[in-house]
């Protein structure tokens, strides 16, 4: 169906056991995630050559996150190996009225020093039909920008599809170094990722009559939100991810995706979703729609796979996706039950 290539810096999840805070723990759960490796893994569940590209050391906790990838199928042969550490980030579970913590440490990591020359793109794009990263990536500093900017100008010149989740982190840089830096990336994109936030933080363009804190979405304002971007850097195509969050456990989840040659508008039905671990639910929408898109699903068949690939991760502990094609095709097809499968 087609060969995607991720970049960008996988890292060590550490989080206390169950819904202990930071300060309660004597001990962590250990294991590894982020954005585009999220999106990597979902990919490759579907049954897609799946490629993932970062820097990581060449010591056994560099090794370890390798053969986190390598369980799901993810083809880690274009790894660059080298650096002194990991890049890490404490998790902290929300619960009821309690919002989620998380702390990065990943300064100094192999891929925040990693330089332009450490990548051959040329080789990396190989019989590649698609490219994805988010704005996680170059928010890793003005280097990583350097690396993104050749990536996608790589891709774009071989043809290759570019996606880009805008996934703005205030923790990692200012509005406007991510403004300066995602208004050059955007330019060769094809399809933008972005949630009720991410468009506002990073260019300014919110959505009417929406407050993201007491839940309430209106759904014109995110079509203005759409064609906005899609007018400013010529997407193809604009995806919206629309969470009303009524607490840390219990949240309304739906998307919207924007076709910008047919002016189509395209929004999801609506999961009441009962949360479990919320983190990587952009990235497996991200891994949702760039496979509804390789499979040649009509704009509303595509978003309705991405936010039912997203609502199943919500169930699933830890960053990594792990549901089948057939899992998500049920629940896309109106199989929402749960009931037990013999």
């Amino acid at each position: 169906m087609g060969k995607v290539i991720t970049f960008g810096e996988l890292m060590i999840r550490l989080q206390p056991y169950n819904y202990e805070r930071f300060v309660q723990a004597d001990h962590l759960e250990f294991s590894f995630g982020g954005g585009e490796a999220n999106v990597a893994v979902s990919l490759a569940n579907y049954g897609l050559d799946a490629a993932y590209v970062t820097k990581l050391p060449a010591h056994a906790i560099g090794q370890a996150a390798v053969n986190s990838l390598r369980r799901y199928g993810v083809d880690t042969s274009l790894i660059v190996r080298g650096g002194d550490r990991v890049g890490i980030y404490f998790n902290e579970k929300g619960a009821s009225q309690r919002g989620s913590v998380c702390i990065y440490d990943r300064a100094h990591s192999a891929i925040q020093e990693a330089q332009p020359s450490d990548f051959d793109w040329e080789k990396i794009f190989e019989g590649a039909d698609w490219f994805h990263f988010t704005g996680i990536t170059p928010a890793l500093g003005p280097n990583v920008v350097d690396i993104c900017r050749e990536a996608c100008q790589a891709a774009k010149a071989r043809g290759v599809k570019i996606s880009c989740d805008l996934n703005y982190r205030g923790k990692l840089w200012t509005r406007e170094q991510a403004r300066a830096a995602m208004s050059d990336l955007c330019q060769y994109v094809d399809v933008c990722i972005s949630n009720e936030e991410d468009a506002k933080d990073v260019f300014g363009i919110e959505a009417e009559a929406t407050d993201i804190t007491a839940g309430e979405i209106n759904r014109e304002g995110y079509k203005s939100v759409a064609r906005q971007l899609a007018d400013r850097f010529g997407f193809e195509k604009v995806a919206i991810t629309l969470r009303e969050s009524h607490s840390a456990f219990d949240n309304g989840w739906s998307a919207m995706l924007y076709d910008a040659a047919s002016n189509e508008y395209c929004f999801s039905k609506k999961y009441e979703l009962h949360i479990i671990d919320r983190v990587g639910g952009g990235d497996s929408f991200g891994g949702g729609l760039i496979y509804s898109l390789l499979a040649g699903k009509d704009a509303q068949a595509a978003v309705e796979f991405a936010v039912a690939a997203s609502a199943l991760k919500h169930s699933i502990e830890g960053d990594y996706n792990m549901v089948t094609l057939a899992e998500v095709e049920k629940l896309a097809g109106g199989d929402g039950s749960g009931r037990i499968q013999r």
